[in-house]
């Protein structure tokens, strides 16, 4: 099949578009839309990417060194967090450097034993998941880290399909607060780097092919708890309705925004514990770590 805009062959079909397209209009397609999620946000300043060595955080790296590479008032580091499942993470944090040293960037790697006092090899919890732990540990070591970097924003490398998966998990879930600080643009509060995601209008099979186009270094191994979690089953439902329904993951991602809930609606206070912003008395790393005994 030829691309829509030129003679080539296509190498991808976009069924939520009906757009077939060669790879030069592949790639420039998925430009166009990291740069316009960009503006979004008004950045300026120094980024820190969440760097974990898979495609998606690979692809955001790749591309914001190639939007920002050239503009002297904004720096575009990265920091790794290595949860201490070996030889998984291992392998990741390797690709991380690879992809940190072809950028020519600084790449900060931080353990979470040594952040939080306990890896999630050693987590032994009955509230939730694995994975349920350890989305909230990695977010609080990002954080923190990003923090001692010195960021204005901190980028990660979630892609269309993860988004549409949140929202839809904090419908499930009934949470409205949650549900809430996914809508805007994130304003800044004291003890948190507000987050940018590049790559949120990019389904993660696009993001697959730019990145084997590109020869981008990346890992393409599973978490080997990912199967376990509630994502996965989330993850499961919405590709069967996509596949029914294309252009059914842009419509859930778009949902908090269409709800016109603003981000700065969602009221924090501190953390008696740790003193992190939290929209509870405790927040829920604190809760977590208490609850598998590292507090």
């Amino acid at each position: 099949m030829e691309c829509v805009r030129c003679d080539e062959e296509s190498v991808v079909h976009q069924r939520y578009s009906g757009l077939h397209l060669c790879q030069a209009h592949f790639l420039e397609d998925v430009e166009r839309k990291v740069r316009r999620e960009i503006r979004s946000y008004g950045v300026d300043g120094d980024i820190v990417v969440g760097l974990s060595g898979g495609k998606d955080s690979a692809a955001a790296l790749h591309l914001l060194v190639d939007v920002f590479g050239e503009w002297r008032d904004v720096e575009v580091r990265a920091v790794c967090v290595h949860e201490g499942i070996s030889p998984y993470r291992d392998r990741g944090v390797e690709a991380a450097r690879v992809s940190a040293e072809a950028a020519g960037i600084e790449l900060e790697v931080v353990r979470m034993d040594e952040e939080l006092g306990i890896s999630m090899e050693e987590v032994d919890g009955n509230e939730l998941t694995t994975c349920g732990y350890c989305g909230v540990f990695r977010r609080r070591v990002l954080n923190d880290a990003a923090l001692e970097m010195g960021a204005d924003w901190l980028a990660t490398g979630h892609n269309l399909d993860d988004e549409a998966q949140t929202v839809l998990m904090n419908v499930l879930r009934g949470d409205g607060f949650r549900l809430s600080v996914q809508g805007g643009v994130p304003e800044r509060i004291s003890g948190l780097v507000p987050r940018i995601k590049p790559l949120r209008r990019v389904p993660e099979r696009e993001v697959a092919l730019y990145v084997r186009l590109r020869g981008l270094r990346a890992v393409t191994e599973e978490c080997p708890f990912a199967e376990s979690s509630f994502r996965s089953s989330v993850r499961d439902l919405l590709n069967g309705l996509e596949s029914a329904r294309p252009g059914t993951k842009y419509s859930v991602a778009s949902l908090p925004a269409s709800l016109n809930v603003d981000a700065g609606k969602a009221s924090l206070g501190s953390c008696e514990r740790c003193g992190h912003p939290s929209g509870s008395s405790t927040c829920p790393a604190c809760r977590h770590l208490e609850s598998v005994g590292a507090t």
